[in-house]
């Protein structure tokens, strides 16, 4: 069955704006119950621990705009610069597929390095 790719996009939007804008219930309505994670952290796998992952980055984000979206099929990626108090250039990368509206997978990418304060960064 062909997918909508205005579908998919809109519930990956509506997820991302959801968290960023610091609802994660409401954004995680939009993710399955057996979504499979794929984190930086190899411990953040299912629901729970994402919903756990998001809620404690919440606190340090200052704001999160969009650098770029692709979308094929069933799957969209979508970049962008979660800012917090230590950078507003350190770029994340997601990439969602997306089935009968709720999200089933999440690869998130980003440089950890990026979020350490400067001082702090190993030489």
């Amino acid at each position: 069955m062909p997918t909508d790719d205005h579908d998919v996009l809109s519930t990956v939007e509506a997820y991302h704006q959801a968290w960023t804008s610091g609802d994660v219930e409401r954004a995680l309505t939009y993710v399955s119950d057996d979504v499979q994670c794929f984190a930086p952290d190899e411990n953040v796998t299912t629901k729970n621990d994402w919903h756990d992952y998001l809620a404690m980055f919440l606190p340090m984000l200052t704001g999160a705009p969009e650098h770029g979206r692709m979308t094929d099929g069933d799957r969209v990626a979508l970049w962008y610069f979660p800012q917090t108090a230590v950078t507003t250039r350190t770029l994340a990368s997601e990439l969602f597929t997306v089935r009968e509206g709720q999200i089933v997978e999440i690869r998130l990418a980003f440089d950890r390095l990026g979020y350490i304060p400067q001082q702090q960064q190993p030489a």
